[in-house]
């Protein structure tokens, strides 16, 4: 089974080649080359494997967000 997540982007890094997003208080690198539409600080990205697939709305990534910490807090994994 393969999951995605949502992340905030905080930075960019090589020349806007790669994202530094949050999720979750952890920082991790993502690469955007992948993605067929712009984005800025703040935007939120679907992201798996260490790549962005796509972006998505603030609503959307908190309710992902909230539910995946929903799975980790109660062990439904």
């Amino acid at each position: 089974m393969c999951i995605s997540f949502p992340g905030r982007i905080i930075a960019f890094k090589e020349e806007n080649c790669l994202a530094v997003i949050e999720v979750g208080g952890t920082e991790r690198e993502v690469s955007l080359d992948l993605l067929g539409e712009s984005v800025a600080l703040d935007d939120y990205l679907l992201c798996h494997a260490g790549f962005a697939i796509h972006k998505i709305d603030p609503e959307e990534a908190r309710k992902s967000l909230a539910l995946l910490q929903e799975i980790i807090d109660n062990e439904i994994y």
